[in-house]
């Protein structure tokens, strides 16, 4: 079983590997997410996004020093059944496995992951809970607090991440992480929208959280609370719904009242300034306009390989 793992004697992270990972992964966001928050696409398209997403990243983004690796996700519709109470479970279990070999090839001492849905930072966050132990925190900043268990009414994979890495989820799931972080190291931010049925875990675990609300002017609550946890190393969330879509739209769920992107920014730096950073996860990131544009596109002369008389 997952289990948190002791501290090293030593510090990990001085040297070692910075790993790229990409991980466009769909199906943790389940089909009637999808459909619900990406209307305007057929749901080949809509599940595509992510994908689309991934790339968009990486082709913005500063060069990487250092591997980069893709984890293969297939865009069928095999093994989407609900198990258990996780919807696509059978090829959530098979990518975890393949995510988790991917990272142990490289034994990265900081791993980027461009996802894909919220769920794709299980894998690396375990990885860097195994390898530093008690001395990593976990910052989710995320409208949501991603608490579902396979008992909730949501059976979405993605919902279940902070869950499942606090040691919470899936037994098969579990059974494959390394390492999982205590809830008292983890830290929802942002978060201003939650299931009734799913928020009390929050408190019965120990999570701490922080409204959009509480951060608007200063990053000391979370800063304090960093402080008070020990923790040298963070790994840190960023679910692009944190985002208010009164500000900009970047993630599949449209979100008000959360997070404006100045403020996004500045939290992330200030967390830079007082400890080392040695996880990233940008996920949930939908490029609606780019999704448009490919709809737009195809079918145009020259841009396909076959023509049809």
């Amino acid at each position: 079983m997952a289990r948190t793992a002791p501290m090293p004697a030593d510090d990990p992270g001085q040297d070692g590997v910075s790993l790229r990972l990409v991980w466009p992964q769909w199906q943790g966001a389940g089909t009637s997410s999808v459909e619900a928050f990406a209307p305007e696409f057929p749901l080949d398209v809509a599940r595509r996004g992510y994908a689309t997403g991934a790339a968009v990243l990486e082709a913005v983004l500063p060069p990487h020093d250092g591997p980069t690796a893709t984890v293969p996700v297939t865009m069928s519709d095999d093994g989407l059944e609900e198990r258990d109470g996780v919807e696509a479970k059978e090829i959530v279990l098979q990518q975890l496995a393949e995510a988790l070999e991917t990272i142990r090839r490289h034994d990265p001492a900081r791993i980027t992951t461009l996802g894909g849905e919220c769920s794709v930072s299980v894998a690396p966050f375990s990885e860097l809970a195994r390898r530093y132990g008690d001395s990593l925190a976990v910052i989710w900043i995320d409208a949501h607090p991603d608490i579902g268990t396979p008992e909730s009414a949501y059976p979405g994979y993605h919902a279940m991440a902070v869950a499942t890495l606090t040691g919470h989820g899936d037994p098969d799931v579990q059974e494959l992480l390394p390492a999982t972080v205590s809830p008292h190291r983890v830290a929802l931010v942002g978060l201003h929208s939650w299931t009734d049925d799913d928020y009390p875990n929050v408190a019965a675990w120990g999570i701490q959280s922080f409204s959009p609300e509480e951060l608007r002017t200063s990053t000391r609550p979370l800063l304090d609370w960093l402080a008070a946890t020990g923790c040298t190393h963070v790994a840190v969330h960023f679910d692009l719904d944190a985002v208010d879509s009164d500000d900009i739209v970047l993630g599949l769920g449209i979100e008000p009242d959360g997070l404006a992107s100045a403020e996004v920014k500045r939290i992330v730096a200030d967390i830079d300034s007082a400890t080392d950073v040695v996880g990233l996860t940008i996920a949930e990131f939908i490029p609606r306009q780019v999704m448009h544009l490919q709809q737009l596109l195809n079918g145009f002369p020259t841009l396909s390989t076959t023509k049809t008389d």
